[in-house]
């Protein structure tokens, strides 16, 4: 899924990838909002992991997780807005996550954790809450497949988009550009076809839509708009 390195630093890296939150499907019926995001010929889904401490809700944990992998294909970038994310990353890898994304904000030692995530077969990634500065993951992007940059305070679906997430944007896509680095670079939060474009421009490549998909009258339509970025 993640692209080799380019010398061509007046392009943006990847191409754009449209990964639909299964937190904005229908909660009684998670396998049928999969199929939903397969059949859009999608090949991502975010998997949104609360535990109602670093975040005041609480979503599914790894036993869901499992399930949902049984009868499906896609590509689960699963996102740990826990704590202590260090405690659950066998399981989450053992359920069948692709790649697993963990705060930077908690204390623990994210080094590791990403380094045990990779050791498990999954991809890694760091997050970012839109309170915390992008500098304080630098030192860990040559050591991340991702980085996910918060555009809403992370907790609930549904929250409008805040427009000064673009500079930190911007700010590291102009750091894997100097670095001739890979990571792919995601947004999540108020994402939509006019805030996600917005985004494109300041260097992401991966967008989470979860209200805005799993509204839209035409999901295949949505998924190819967001491809042709």
């Amino acid at each position: 899924m993640l692209l080799g390195k380019t010398s061509n630093h007046s392009a943006v890296p990847h191409s754009p990838i449209l990964a639909p939150s299964l937190l904005a499907g229908d909660h009684a019926h998670l396998a049928a909002s999969a199929r939903l995001i397969a059949e859009a010929g999608i090949s991502w889904v975010h998997l949104d992991i609360m535990d109602g401490h670093f975040v005041p809700n609480l979503t599914f944990g790894p036993q869901t997780v499992t399930a949902l992998r049984r009868n499906s294909s896609l590509f689960f970038d699963t996102h740990l807005m826990l704590d202590e994310p260090h405690r659950y990353i066998e399981a989450f890898a053992k359920a069948g996550s692709n790649l697993i994304s963990i705060h930077i904000e908690p204390s623990y030692d994210h080094r590791a954790t990403l380094a045990r995530i990779r050791a498990l077969g999954c991809q890694n990634g760091i997050v970012l809450n839109p309170g915390t500065p992008a500098e304080a993951v630098r030192d860990l992007l040559p050591e991340v497949d991702l980085v996910l940059v918060m555009t809403v305070q992370p907790g609930f679906g549904g929250q409008a988009f805040r427009p000064a997430m673009l500079e930190k944007l911007t700010t590291l896509d102009a750091w894997r550009r100097e670095g001739n680095l890979t990571f792919r670079l995601e947004v999540d939060g108020g994402i939509d076809l006019v805030t996600g474009s917005s985004c494109r421009r300041a260097g992401a490549d991966t967008f989470v839509a979860g209200t805005s998909f799993f509204s839209a009258a035409d999901p295949r339509a949505y998924a190819q708009a967001i491809a042709s970025w």
